[in-house]
């Protein structure tokens, strides 16, 4: 066995692989040479924006030719970063991070280890481990036919199901987003019965409250639901009949900014109260950041139509997190929880205030927030974020998962994906971690089967995505991929996430023609069985709760895992290599059920190029 002075993946070096709770111990191990000729160690740890504390190290056993140094360490809530350094005849070394987790000698300090300290009151919701969410963009998954009322008359509703959304201003659309294919709220009950076959347990609901827009991120009344939606009673019945699948429904809060043309701005006069932008004695003035009063102020991302909310504003955080807020008002009516749209641009202030508020109504009620990084040590507007350590966010939809899984899908890198799965593994809060949206797609994102597909190209024109299709054959060998992928996708750490139609073989790419209206008369039977029996396995098999991720093989192409719970085993093995390759499996597998892919024989396992096999 090959030894290093540290390897934060193994529990010889670190005695538990993942953040620890603020009442828990962590033990650290050193391993050095006999011939280093040692005679102190000593642990550096700092938490982060602090000085380090140097804990020296006491000497307890030996393996092989190396001598064991150990420090206990005991950590209020928080970010902690460390190394270690030893004093011997030869000098001082450091031991720093380097690739793979390991640690390697240096004269002098370099990176650091990570240890991530959450509360130890920080709890989560158990409803959804194991789980799988379907995210639904409204406007797009299914149209019940109930007549619409109300309906701003500056709308185009679009006839035609089957047309690409438009992406161009015309005279049919005065403004892009303007088009409108009327999926409402009670189109989605009516579709529960199709959604509990996926084994679906929770339904994210891109937004639904009244905008001016089809994505509706650009929010003109909190308190109403869209018109073209449906009404607080449709909302009402979607949560009550999704509870009996044993569906759980949450909507997508949208606070870093709101519409200018809405009840709050009124840029545009639509509305009969004073906006903000009308008149600085509006109750709304001082939820919004003028530079020159009226016409200049900071907006999101510089899009002018998208003014920033002041979140720390007293009136403003009430009025969405309060006793007669927004918030609690949509719990009321039935809903689980909220995803929150850009949470990294959230302060942590208002963050604590949203999970003080939902949690007030239920434990159990979700909170999960967009965050593209690892969300553990993100830092956004020039502060270290605190996402997951226990009084902000319950989890986050996991994009380093999706790049990772998409990039090992589509150029075979498996050391990439084995080292992101690792690393997240290792710095998330558990509770968090089995709780994470594993998506592989999203209304921001190109579909899967379009990234997956050999015509795939980055950042090409509109024009050209809008005309884009998949031929028989681009189509076949994009599905084989999209296969091995949501293999992937449902059996990591964490909750699978589908993005409505890519399970029946929508493909486009990003916004917004990854928005196509689900094509309902043309699905893919094939695909739906595969992520039916997706499904069916991540109910039948308790691994998939909370196992932890064990990686057996990863070499050049291809990766093999297990997921261990106890007494219960899942193995998941893909082959996106140019070469066959063959395994011995331990005797636990002799009497595994096998569910997708390849067969094993007896303890054998060989998979040629893109062939996969799923037992447990």
């Amino acid at each position: 066995m090959n030894y290093y002075p540290f390897d934060e993946r193994k529990i010889l070096y670190r005695s538990k692989l993942s953040a620890v709770a603020s009442d828990e111990s962590i033990t650290l191990r050193l391993l050095v040479h006999n011939d280093a000729h040692c005679y102190n160690a000593f642990l550096l740890i700092k938490k982060d924006g602090e000085e380090f504390e140097y804990l020296k190290m006491t000497e307890n056993g030996a393996i092989d030719n190396y001598r064991i140094f150990e420090r206990t360490v005991l950590k209020d809530t928080g970010l902690y970063f460390y190394a270690f350094k030893y004093e011997s005849e030869y000098g001082d070394f450091f031991v720093s991070k380097t690739d793979g987790g390991l640690g390697t000698f240096d004269r002098e300090l370099k990176d650091l280890f990570q240890l991530t300290v959450y509360d130890k009151n920080f709890k989560t919701p158990d409803w959804l481990k194991g789980g799988i969410i379907y995210q639904i963009f409204p406007d797009r998954f299914y149209c019940s036919g109930k007549e619409k009322k109300n309906v701003p008359s500056d709308r185009f509703i679009q006839t035609d199901k089957s047309a690409i959304p438009e992406h161009r201003q015309s005279e049919k659309l005065k403004t892009l987003g303007n088009d409108y294919f009327c999926g409402d709220i009670k189109g989605i009950t009516e579709k529960l019965p199709y959604l509990k076959k996926l084994n679906v347990t929770l339904i994210y609901l891109n937004p639904i409250f009244e905008a001016h827009s089809n994505h509706r991120y650009n929010t003109a009344d909190y308190l109403k639901i869209d018109s073209l939606l449906g009404d607080e009673n449709d909302l009402k019945e979607l949560c009550k009949a999704a509870k009996k699948y044993g569906i759980s429904v949450i909507l997508d809060g949208v606070f870093s900014h709101t519409g200018d043309d809405s009840i709050y701005f009124n840029k545009y006069n639509r509305y009969e109260s004073t906006g903000a932008y009308q008149s600085v004695n509006s109750q709304y003035f001082e939820w919004y950041k003028f530079e020159e009063y009226p016409e200049k102020y900071k907006s999101w991302w510089g899009v002018k139509t998208l003014p920033e909310t002041v979140e720390e504003n007293e009136s403003f955080a009430e009025f969405i997190t309060g006793k007669g807020g927004v918030l609690k008002h949509y719990l009321n009516l039935g809903v689980k929880g909220y995803r929150l749209d850009v949470a990294d641009e959230l302060p942590d202030c208002f963050l604590e205030k949203i999970r003080k508020s939902i949690k007030e109504e239920s434990e159990d009620n979700f909170l999960l927030g967009e965050v593209w990084e690892d969300a553990t040590n993100k830092i956004s507007y020039g502060k270290r974020r605190e996402f997951l350590l226990g009084s902000q966010l319950d989890s986050v939809m996991n994009y380093p998962f999706a790049n990772a899984i998409c990039d090992f899908i589509k150029n075979g890198n498996s050391k990439n994906l084995n080292e992101t799965v690792l690393s997240v593994c290792l710095n998330y809060p558990p509770q968090a971690l089995c709780l994470n949206m594993n998506h592989i797609g999203t209304h921001d994102t190109a579909r899967a089967l379009t990234l997956l597909s050999d015509t795939y190209r980055q950042n090409p024109d509109r024009d050209w995505q809008a005309e884009q299709t998949l031929n028989e054959s681009q189509y076949s060998s994009a599905k084989s991929l999209l296969k091995l992928a949501a293999v992937v996708q449902y059996t990591l750490p964490g909750v699978p996430s589908v993005f409505y139609g890519d399970e029946a073989g929508t493909y486009g790419y990003s916004d917004p023609f990854c928005r196509k209206y689900f094509d309902w008369d043309n699905i893919d039977n094939d695909l739906l069985s595969f992520y039916k029996a997706l499904g069916k396995m991540r109910k039948d098999c308790s691994a998939f709760i909370d196992g932890q991720y064990s990686p057996l093989y990863e070499d050049n192409g291809f990766l093999c895992y297990e997921r261990i719970k106890g007494d219960v085993k899942a193995l998941i093995a893909v082959n996106r290599s140019g070469n066959g390759r063959e395994i011995k499996l331990d005797g636990y597998y002799k009497k595994a059920k096998h569910v997708l892919g390849v067969k094993p024989e007896s303890e054998k396992l060989l998979l040629k190029t893109n062939e996969f096999c799923f037992i447990y």
